[in-house]
């Protein structure tokens, strides 16, 4: 199976996570379905059944966790010798020809991608025109928008 990239900041939330639904979230709903049971009836115990139903989501949620953290790539960008070149995990500014707007952004795993938190995912389309360029060179995007032109401003390994 493929590797999938993710950074380091992005394991350690997955396997914080994991602890949780393991260490908190897993006891808790076990206690919740031995306490439901007590009440008698099955068929008709809302309870029991909802308890049941988050006990299903959980650990469904642990066994994705465990496959991805089993699946992934750790990349440190820090560990790495920085160039002006644009890599996973780079964080790269970016400035936008037409709107002269300044951007940053870091080029992250699909997991970790939050555009409002300037988390690019590697797969989007403006992760995939910067990767493998560097600082002084232009890229054209096509967005929702339209096609945008974007110069690489700087690229920082942080």
């Amino acid at each position: 199976m493929n590797k999938v990239p993710i950074t380091v900041a992005g394991a350690d939330r997955l396997r914080e996570e994991l602890k949780q639904l393991k260490n908190v979230d897993r006891p808790r709903i076990t206690r919740a379905i031995a306490e439901a049971r007590e009440h008698g009836d099955l068929k008709e115990n809302a309870e029991y059944h909802a308890a049941k139903e988050e006990q299903g989501l959980s650990e469904a949620r642990i066994r994705d966790i465990e496959a991805k953290l089993g699946n992934a790539q750790i990349i440190d960008v820090t560990a790495l010798t920085p160039s002006e070149k644009v890599i996973f995990g780079t964080t790269v500014v970016l400035y936008e020809v037409e709107t002269e707007a300044e951007v940053r952004y870091r080029i992250v795993g699909e997991d970790e991608a939050d555009i409002s938190a300037g988390m690019l995912s590697v797969s989007s389309p403006m992760a995939r025109a910067v990767i493998g360029k560097r600082e002084g060179d232009e890229v054209d995007v096509a967005t929702p928008g339209g096609q945008k032109t974007y110069e690489i401003l700087e690229v920082l390994y942080i």
